[in-house]
């Protein structure tokens, strides 16, 4: 049977030949372009960071990372099907005082799904769908000291818990490389993301997303 250490050895894995494959320029230099790059830059960030604290054992702060991961996708999406000009040029300004108050008033999660549920591709629009849906309110708790990350704390951490979780980070890694793979205009890129996926299926959730990889399941 395969170990904890096995387990968290080959989602690295994935996510190494998830970056690998998707490391071209993108396809143009747009500030919309651009700027959905950058995040989905930070998304694999954020996926590295999550998998380093669930190998440490560290879930609460894992999940924490992993709202960041979810919602740094989000806006890379949204940043390429949902962002007015406007908006996109607020987020790709030099960082000053101004810039950051003007920067305020971009939309947060709730009205970026409203957006992409209209604007984006189906496909692109069902895994973010699925994984707020299920994982939204477990994921606020433990980013608020809720009740989650209290009794969590409090009583340990079950590995099916961290596997799960694991499951997700992976998934929600997955999505951000198929949204690299767009933004580079490569023909089969995308193809060849779900191929590199379909290695490590022992690490992704069956069914993406879906409720049984649900944080808050024990």
């Amino acid at each position: 049977m395969e170990t904890w250490e096995d387990f968290v050895h080959q989602s690295h894995d994935l996510g190494a030949a998830l970056t690998e494959c998707v490391a071209y320029q993108t396809y143009d230099d747009s500030d919309r372009i651009k700027l959905s790059d950058v995040l989905a830059s930070l998304a694999f960030e954020h996926s590295h960071s999550a998998r380093v604290l669930l190998e440490a054992g560290l879930l609460p702060s894992a999940l924490v990372v992993h709202r960041s991961q979810f919602e740094t996708v989000l806006r890379s999406l949204w940043a390429l099907y949902g962002a007015s000009d406007e908006l996109v040029a607020k987020l790709c300004t030099e960082l000053t005082l101004e810039t950051e108050v003007a920067s305020k008033n971009i939309p947060m999660a709730a009205k970026m799904m409203e957006d992409l549920a209209i604007k984006a591709p189906p496909n692109a629009y069902k895994p973010l769908h699925e994984f707020k849906t299920h994982s939204w309110g477990a994921l606020n708790s433990y980013v608020h000291a809720g009740i989650h990350p209290i009794r969590r704390h409090a009583e340990g951490y079950p590995l099916e818990l961290l596997v799960n979780v694991m499951k997700n980070v992976n998934g929600l890694m997955v999505v951000t490389a198929m949204q690299a793979a767009i933004l580079t205009g490569v023909p089969n890129l995308q193809r060849k993301v779900l191929e590199v996926a379909n290695r490590f299926p022992h690490v992704l959730s069956p069914v993406p997303l879906s409720n049984g990889s649900n944080p808050s399941a024990s």
